[in-house]
């Protein structure tokens, strides 16, 4: 008797990185990689955004200011994708697939992509969280423009 054996998923390397830099907020990476639970980082992500809304300015307010985690977490887990050693991933993702990532310049590029990105991204949500916690603390009270 002949047992059928499905091969394992093949995943690329370059394909994680580029969805944890351009879509990581929502955990797209934790999708196509196959992590546990991965419904819950999306779901956090979404209900922030809806959480939002309700307030009248939608891009001050804690509830969007907290998205700052997810989307460090994304550009964080696209460096790691993109820098790391094709047989790390292959080790970690891949086993059992058969085939092995090759991943050239497109990884490279990624995470040139990430950094500059990420980092502007990054930057203007800690100027945005800062500006928050000023105005609510009330130390911008009596400061003229």
């Amino acid at each position: 008797m002949t047992q059928f054996t499905t091969p394992a998923r093949h995943r690329s390397k370059a394909a994680a990185a580029w969805l944890a830099c351009l879509l990581g907020v929502f955990g797209a990476h934790w999708w196509y990689v196959g992590r546990p639970r991965a419904w819950l980082f999306t779901a956090f992500s979404v209900a922030m955004l809806v959480l939002a809304q309700f307030y009248p300015v939608w891009w001050d307010n804690p509830a969007f200011l907290l998205l700052i985690v997810p989307v460090t977490e994304g550009y964080i887990e696209a460096l790691v994708f993109a820098l790391k050693p094709d047989e790390w991933f292959d080790a970690k993702y891949n086993p059992g697939s058969g085939r092995v990532n090759r991943t050239g310049w497109n990884a490279v590029l990624a995470a040139i992509a990430t950094t500059f990105f990420g980092g502007t991204v990054l930057v203007f949500g800690i100027a945005l969280i800062v500006m928050h916690v000023y105005t609510a603390m009330g130390w911008l009270d009596g400061y003229v423009y």
